[in-house]
């Protein structure tokens, strides 16, 4: 799966509104979701995927590939959630929604588990809806301006530079060298494709140390003195009408949060 975040990030009909202003709105939302029930956590990934969708025109076939990666992250840790295996000998009391008893021991679907998948699922969609909003409608070297600004560490910005960049050059030379296998039949059959694998893995590390070696070279022959700096052309203009509905959407998500818990305190 290809998926062109920078082209994306550069392209969409959010591109002119200044940075701070969709960071702090996803990042307001992304603290609501780690405290919010459920329904506000859906009500949130809903929202945002409009905001991501509709308003910045993301094309909702890459929107729903990146939110399929992460559901399928939560669909391979549900088992572990979910499946339980006790003595056969204890009261679940309803618990057990289907079990069966294997030896001493009684295996079965809990209840609580299937509750708790779901919970870490709609918060985990909420999560990433947010992330994904900041990924695909602000490009990485203003995000990076954005956090210098408000005075995030100089040397973590420095870092997540370089990470993004690395990301995109192992990517590309694990597609070159596996395509050049795939053309020599390296996969053939099983024996040759853990020889094949280890080579790629090998053949990979090399190229990338070679690419940090240039790299470094290459800012060095630049006079580099130890900060790295970013051009950005301050091309933005607010929008009233984005933001008041952001204001106004907050305001209802907290507003429907709070009615929650006064609503769990009073049957409590």
């Amino acid at each position: 799966m290809k998926i062109q975040i920078d082209t994306l990030a550069y392209t969409n009909r959010l591109r002119w509104l200044p940075p701070e202003q969709k960071l702090l709105f996803a990042g307001v939302l992304l603290i609501i979701t780690a405290f919010a029930h459920p329904l506000v956590q859906i009500i949130i990934a809903m929202w945002m995927s409009i905001w991501t969708v509709i308003y910045a025109r993301i094309p909702a076939k890459t929107y729903l590939k990146l939110v399929y990666v992460a559901t399928l992250f939560w669909v391979i840790s549900l088992p572990a959630l979910v499946i339980n295996g006790v003595d056969s000998k204890l009261d679940l009391g309803s618990d057990s929604v289907i079990g069966v008893n294997i030896g001493y021991y009684y295996v079965y679907i809990s209840h609580s588990g299937i509750e708790q998948g779901l919970t870490i699922l709609t918060r985990a969609i909420a999560s990433l809806s947010c992330l994904y909003f900041i990924m695909l409608t602000i490009p990485f070297t203003e995000l990076l301006q954005t956090l210098r600004r408000i005075g995030f560490p100089i040397l973590l910005i420095e870092l997540l530079l370089l990470m993004y960049r690395f990301i995109f050059v192992l990517l590309n030379t694990a597609t070159e060298l596996l395509t050049a296998q795939q053309a020599r039949g390296g996969y053939r059959t099983f024996k040759v494709s853990m020889r094949s694998l280890a080579l790629l893995i090998g053949q990979l590390l090399k190229r990338i140390l070679e690419n940090y070696r240039q790299v470094s070279l290459s800012l060095a022959a630049r006079g580099f003195n130890g900060e790295l700096r970013f051009w950005h052309p301050h091309r933005y203009h607010q929008s009233k009408r984005y933001t008041i509905e952001a204001i106004i959407g907050t305001a209802i998500l907290i507003g429907l949060e709070w009615w929650q818990n006064a609503g769990m305190v009073t049957r409590i």
